[in-house]
């Protein structure tokens, strides 16, 4: 199979995976088990409306709760789902050879790259965050994009770091949460990663320095509204692009910053609006009702206008 991505020369600020990225939610069934059909439907769903590509496994698709298994059969219906859409695989772990397994896997399910999160909980330094990812990107011929959460890891992937990373072929993105926009702009300028804003709120910001597009979990719900945000930006109309930014940003701060995680209030307005979504696994729990009424205010009020 013809991947979507040239693995060997895929490079930076080219936007190996395209720009407008969802950070896909995995959808389950109401028993729990992992839902195929459900997520072919809302991948294709989620392509046909403006999506370039997805990724899967990642923070909003619950990968801490997924089996290999299940992940890899994942990779595999969404791939089958989507054609030529690029399928990115979260397949970091806080195991160096668990994420080496797991890489190799999503490879061989058919994903187009893979999306590798610092090792969370051990807190490794600078030095062995190298290592590790260096091991990941050695083991497979996969694009890899680094995911820097630091809030959720503990650890930052410091600039330098990142720039020594960017030596490597395969290393080609970040997906960047760290709300460090200086240090972002210093590997913009120092490398040719491809930088995905990770956090909804800094799409426009990121790209307008030179960034690649985003990662976006919003994206699950109105991924119309925040790739016109890029198109607007593209077509040199910059206070378009900033009205449609600011338009988006009450939904994304009732999605992302109610206090709950933003998978439990993306999956609880999936199911609102009739998309596969399902439950969320413990240790999350469902939105109450009064956050998602509140939810769905804000979803509306951003499609009317």
């Amino acid at each position: 199979m013809t991947t979507a991505v040239d693995t060997t020369t895929a490079a930076a600020g080219a936007a190996p995976f395209g720009r407008a990225l969802c950070a896909m939610v995995t959808p389950f069934t109401e028993d729990g088990a992992l839902d195929l059909d459900g997520a072919q439907r809302l991948a294709s769903d989620l392509v046909a409306r403006g999506c370039d590509g997805l990724v899967l496994s990642g923070t909003t698709g619950e990968s801490p709760t997924t089996t290999d298994a299940e992940k890899a059969a994942l990779v595999e219906a969404v791939r089958e789902a989507v054609g030529g859409a690029p399928v990115v695989a979260g397949v970091g772990t806080f195991d160096t050879r668990h994420t080496v397994e797991l890489a190799r896997a999503a490879e061989k399910a058919g994903a187009d790259g893979l999306l590798v999160v610092s090792p969370y909980y051990s807190r490794p330094p600078q030095d062995a965050l190298e290592v590790h990812f260096l091991a990941v990107a050695d083991a497979v011929g996969l694009p890899v994009v680094l995911y820097d959460i630091p809030g959720r890891t503990g650890t930052r992937i410091e600039a330098d770091t990142m720039i020594r990373l960017a030596a490597h072929p395969r290393i080609v993105a970040v997906k960047d949460c760290s709300y460090d926009f200086l240090a972002a702009q210093k590997v913009l300028a120092r490398t040719d990663l491809a930088y995905y804003a990770g956090c909804d709120e800094h799409n426009l910001a990121l790209y307008a320095v030179g960034g690649a597009g985003y990662v976006s979990t919003v994206a699950n719900v109105v991924p119309e509204q925040l790739r016109a945000v890029l198109d607007a930006f593209d077509a040199g109309d910059t206070p378009v692009a900033a009205r449609l930014q600011q338009r988006a940003t009450p939904l994304i701060e009732s999605l992302m910053s109610s206090g709950l995680p933003g998978t439990v209030t993306t999956k609880a307005l999936l199911h609102e609006l009739g998309h596969p979504a399902g439950p969320v696994r413990a240790p999350l729990q469902p939105a109450d009702r009064a956050t998602v009424h509140g939810l769905l205010a804000e979803y509306e009020r951003l499609v009317a206008d």
